[in-house]
């Protein structure tokens, strides 16, 4: 859904859509949004440079969701001819991600290298502000005294954890850490809350990192994020304000007022 958002809030300020989808990876619809797309596996950095210089690309944005484990799992088995990654994407592992995977370090290898190619990584928030986190409760729903002492107790330790780029999110009942997000991503570690903290009531806590590059993995919840809280038994969202996207504001508030769950935005 992120990408379709974009991309109508890029046609709107009038710009020229010239889309790579990752394979495996992208939405079915997306390339009706584009004057142009093109397929590139997430290996093939240098397949993708080479398509932005025949659409004469100077300025590019990432949007969506990749997930590390394909990344991992791509590196370790090669199943197909298509997953080797090519040259320019081997060159770089070799000399800035073999011995550091991090978000974080891998973002800036992949800007730093594009920059070389005279192509500029631009945040993609800045085609959606109407989207973005706002400070305070968004919905109708308001937090209850048990949620905002668990905001007020869980903020600082979420910071902490995004600090040493573990994760984005934690869960908290009563002032006690349920489960801290990792690799598995926020919809596993929801589920996960849910199995060990079976009193309903809990929040969740997500935001970007301090420091956070926003070029790149903004965090987001939706509409299934929403569900699965529900589904899980929560009754509190607490995110950062102008550092996490509510991917379709409105029809995320309006799940999020069906299941009596609070949304609240926290001025970081």
């Amino acid at each position: 859904m992120l990408p379709f958002l974009v991309a109508r809030g890029m046609r709107a300020q009038g710009k020229r859509i010239h889309c790579v989808g990752l394979r495996g990876q992208w939405m079915p619809g997306l390339p009706e949004l584009c004057d142009e797309f093109h397929e590139a596996g997430i290996l093939q950095m240098g397949k993708w440079i080479r398509l932005f210089r025949r659409a004469d690309v100077h300025e590019v944005t990432m949007v969506g969701r990749v997930s590390k484990q394909q990344m991992h799992e791509r590196w370790a088995k090669l199943k197909a001819l298509r997953d080797i990654p090519d040259f320019r994407t081997i060159d770089l592992w070799l000399r800035k991600l073999r011995h550091d995977r991090r978000s974080a370090t891998l973002l800036r290898a992949v800007a730093d290298d594009l920059a070389t190619q005279g192509v500029l990584l631009i945040d993609s928030t800045r085609y959606i502000p109407d989207h973005m986190a706002s400070e305070g409760p968004m919905g109708r729903v308001q937090p209850d005294a048990r949620a905002q002492g668990d905001i007020a107790f869980g903020w600082p330790l979420l910071e902490k954890v995004g600090g040493l780029d573990i994760g984005q999110a934690i869960s908290v009942r009563d002032r006690d850490v349920i489960a801290v997000e990792a690799v598995e991503g926020t919809d596993a570690m929801i589920a996960r809350s849910g199995e060990l903290c079976r009193a309903r009531g809990w929040t969740l806590l997500k935001t970007a990192r301090p420091g956070h590059d926003m070029r790149a993995d903004v965090p987001t919840i939706g509409v299934q994020t929403i569900e699965s809280l529900a589904k899980a038994g929560a009754g509190c969202v607490a995110v950062g304000a102008g550092r996490v996207i509510l991917v379709d504001r409105p029809a995320v508030l309006a799940a999020a007022d069906r299941a009596g769950i609070a949304v609240v935005g926290v001025k970081v």
